[in-house]
């Protein structure tokens, strides 16, 4: 056990007596439910932050307040409640009760306190505690004070006292719910319904990656956690729902990243009668619309840091202009003037020049060959030489129908879709497309995808003739889009890491790090 170990269990064991104590000496419980609280510490400093300190004493207001006491500067105990921090002043008198009744308050306690607001002479505004009570008693000691919790992995695993300690992890969730509540107003306004779908799925389908599999006791089948909701909001679609939307968790079972957590958060949304190009034009508007609602301005800032966190550069994305707009092709020729531009603009009559630039680049190629057509080796290429470089708001388009098994193919060149990716610091932020709805075509493209599962792709698509069924009933002309609220999140709050904006992100258990 270390010192530092040894040092808080000490701490503990002196809280621990004290509420004994006090469940001895004031009730049973020790957790009193009886203290109601009548105001925020942000609507206090609003109201009268800005009076002088006579005006303040004149007008006598009685506040009712209640938080965790964060610092104790004297008779001074500062608070924090969940829209910001206020002080509480205990008299002379007040100090001893305290004592007699608590023992004395801990860091890390939670009171109520009643009394009149007040300025001190520095121009903070406090409450002189004529009534309080101990509502909690925090057994466990805060890290130190000025640093919060210094250690990434400890604010990941224990995140109650990242969000105690740290103005920076409140923020970002805040603007993470901003920027849900904002899609959600956003599309609502324009007649977009928001529905829920299944989260267990027979057949796991709407996008291509490994599903995490379950069984279902009573039924004896088993199911798998959705990878998405794609296939189910078109049905929908198909129904009669022609503007449908869901943000909802999609699992998939696949490697952890800085982008990447096997649990996340997507917006998914269809349109009838329109095509990607309109779904482009709604995207840039909708995050230009909640750029400047949330962040205040047009243009995201991120900063590139070392390994210390010493700022190396600022990034300033701007999303009040138009956005860029670059076929996949025209993105590698942009990104890798090198390319062989013949393969890259006619790459099903170049299929062996586009192996040898992708041996080039290293790409890892399957163990089966033939298994990837030209579509994929383009889409590789892309990835490899162009998609880190897309700085500023850029929508990808013209991807091959080979990596888009669920877009209409384009109908001046079938080689490619009618598809877009939206990328924003060389992150992918949204993917859409017009979909396919010929039920013949799609059905060939299941079967391709089975295919490639049987040749050992845990990604591939299942058939799934239900949802053939449905597309022979009619989907009207559509387009459709899913945005990652995660990515989106990181974007905005200038997180580097997918685990800075969820929650409680998965991590190995304690101890098998």
């Amino acid at each position: 056990m270390t010192s530092q170990q040894q040092d808080e269990n000490k701490l503990i064991a002196e809280r621990r007596a004290k509420l004994s104590a006090i469940r001895e000496n004031c009730r049973a419980n020790g957790f009193p439910n009886s203290f109601r609280r009548e105001n925020y510490a942000d609507e206090l400093q609003s109201a009268y932050g800005n009076l002088d300190k006579e005006t303040l004493a004149e007008q006598g207001n009685h506040v009712s307040i209640a938080g965790r006491i964060m610092a104790k500067r004297g008779p001074f105990l500062l608070l924090q409640d969940m829209t910001g921090r206020i002080q509480a002043y205990a008299a002379k008198d007040t100090q001893k009760d305290i004592k007699a009744r608590y023992g004395s308050l801990d860091i890390g306690d939670i009171i109520g306190v009643a009394g009149t607001l007040q300025m001190s002479g520095k121009g903070d505004l406090y409450v002189d505690m004529a009534e309080y009570e101990l509502l909690t008693k925090a057994l466990r000691p805060l890290p130190e004070k000025f640093h919060g919790l210094s250690d990434q992995e400890t604010k990941y695993r224990q995140r109650y006292v990242d969000l105690i300690t740290s103005d920076k992890t409140r923020e970002t969730f805040r603007i993470r719910s901003e920027l849900i509540n904002g899609i959600r107003h956003y599309l609502t306004q324009r007649k977009f319904i928001e529905v829920e779908t299944p989260m267990l799925q027979v057949i796991p389908g709407g996008a291509t990656a490994k599903p995490f599999v379950t069984h279902h006791n009573a039924m004896d089948i088993d199911m798998y956690l959705r990878i998405a909701p794609e296939l189910y909001l078109k049905r929908l679609v198909v129904g009669g729902i022609e503007r449908v939307f869901e943000i909802n968790r999609n699992f998939r079972n696949e490697g952890l990243s800085t982008r990447h957590n096997p649990e996340f958060t997507m917006l998914e949304f269809y349109q009838a009668y329109a095509d990607y190009h309109d779904l482009m034009d709604l995207t840039e508007d909708m995050l230009r619309t909640l750029t400047n609602d949330i962040l205040g301005s047009s243009e995201v800032v991120n900063t590139v840091r070392d390994t210390e966190g010493n700022v190396l550069e600022e990034k300033h994305y701007n999303f009040g202009k138009p956005f860029d707009r670059l076929s996949m092709g025209d993105a590698i020729l942009k990104y890798w003037p090198e390319a062989n531009e013949a393969a890259i603009r006619d790459p099903e009559s170049h299929l062996d020049e586009l192996k040898a630039m992708a041996k080039a680049l290293h790409i890892k190629e399957p163990e089966v060959d033939g298994i990837w057509g030209a579509g994929k080796y383009l889409c590789e290429i892309f990835e490899a030489t162009a998609e880190e470089k897309l700085e500023q708001p850029t929508f990808i388009t013209e991807y091959p129908w080979e990596v888009s098994p669920l877009a209409r193919r384009n109908d001046d060149n079938p080689f490619i879709t009618d598809r877009f990716e939206f990328f924003v610091g060389g992150r992918e932020i949204a993917n859409g497309f017009s979909e396919l709805n010929d039920s013949e075509d799609q059905a060939e493209r299941f079967r391709k995808q089975v295919e490639e599962k049987d040749a050992g792709d845990d990604e591939a698509m299942h058939f799934d003739e239900d949802y053939i069924r449905a597309l022979e009933h009619g989907l009207p002309p559509t387009a459709g889009q899913g945005i990652g609220i995660d990515r989106l999140t990181m974007l905005f709050t200038d997180s580097p890491t997918i685990k800075d904006v969820i929650l409680f992100p998965h991590m190995r258990p304690e101890g098998q790090e």
